[in-house]
């Protein structure tokens, strides 16, 4: 049930504003009451309120307006932002392009958890914004958690926090065949000399192998956190814990680890010295984001609009079919906005 909060916007009347619960502040839900209204003319007459709230609470959810449609969707997107771009190198999964640089949110198999990360985190630029938009509701699951970064970061122990932004942490990958995607359609290169030119230009190392096995290994050391542009909020900002192979689901971990020795894992996280990151560390690492976690039930029409710095997003396993689309916005640079020690 929402929480009525008070507000002062355009067609208060037909426009509610709330949250789920009042222990769950995350999403702050805006729900129309209201068919007739435009939901990008609505945002552009009360823009000023809307975007103070979305700093404030880190992602809000519009509910009502009736986004069914990628084509309106990018128009909220480039309404409330920016036009939404096309930055999605280094590339994990496939994504499908729907419609302009707007996205199916990701390939993963729906028996799958996506851990709670910040979209593209370990990239050098990376963008403000990420917006979802559901099409299709899933029988049961396939919801979108999220969790308050600014959060997170005042929980991680002060010990195992300053190493880590004193350090960073480094992010390796393994190409192979039949495993995730290969480096052609990661780095989105045609030649191996110009994915050796990304490679140069975004500070990652990179071994060609003749291996039957595998073909490619990347090495990069990335930040864990960064001082928000606009609130000056401390937020804990990486994909260290996700893109551990401790925080994947128990089957595919069993399964790489019976067919991999460590230094051959498709992915995997370390110290930024390049010292393991033991299993009880990255436990405790899963818990913080875990307590921090909320989930809500998509509807239909659904736009979430998610400040990427400040708050991560995930995906729950799901049954039946799902279509949630995804488009990114505002060009931010890990080196505008880095923490350091």
């Amino acid at each position: 049930m929402l929480v009525p909060l008070p507000n002062h916007l355009l067609h208060a009347e037909d426009i509610k504003c709330g949250f789920f619960s009042d222990s769950q502040t995350l999403p702050l839900v805006i729900s129309c009451h209201n068919e007739t209204i435009d939901i990008c003319e609505w945002f552009a007459s009360n823009r000023h309120e809307l975007i103070k709230l979305q700093h404030t609470y880190g992602a809000l959810l519009f509910r009502g307006f009736g986004v069914d449609s990628a084509k309106l969707f990018e128009a909220f997107v480039t309404e409330s932002s920016c036009v939404p771009f096309d930055t999605y190198l280094e590339r994990q999964l496939k994504r499908d392009r729907v419609e302009g640089n707007v996205f199916t949110s990701t390939a993963h198999t729906k028996e799958g958890t996506i851990f709670l990360h910040n979209e593209q985190s370990f990239n050098l630029n990376f963008p403000r914004n990420i917006y979802f938009n559901s099409h299709k509701v899933a029988v049961k699951g396939g919801a979108t958690p999220l969790a308050d970064t600014r959060r997170i970061f005042q929980k991680i122990p002060e010990k195992l926090r300053n190493r880590l932004l004193k350090e960073g942490y480094l992010y390796q990958r393994n190409f192979m065949q039949n495993m995730y995607v290969d480096w052609p359609w990661a780095f989105q290169a045609e030649s191996k000399l110009e994915a050796e030119e990304y490679f140069k230009a975004n500070n990652i190392l990179w071994e060609w192998k003749d291996d039957p096995l595998i073909t490619l290994t990347t090495k990069q050391v990335r930040s864990v956190a960064l001082i928000h542009p606009v609130t000056g909020d401390k937020c804990w900002f990486n994909h260290c814990t996700s893109f551990n192979l401790n925080s994947i689901e128990a089957n595919a971990r069993k399964f790489i680890q019976s067919s991999f020795a460590e230094h051959e894992y498709p992915y995997q996280t370390y110290f930024g010295d390049g010292e393991s990151i033991d299993e009880q560390t990255v436990a405790l690492l899963k818990k913080i984001y875990l307590e921090e976690q909320v989930t809500f039930q998509w509807d239909e029409g659904d736009v979430l609009m998610v400040d990427n710095l400040s708050v991560a997003h995930g995906r729950e396993p799901f049954e039946g079919e799902r279509l949630v689309l995804a488009a990114m916005s505002e060009l931010c640079r890990w080196q505008d906005v880095i923490l350091r020690p």
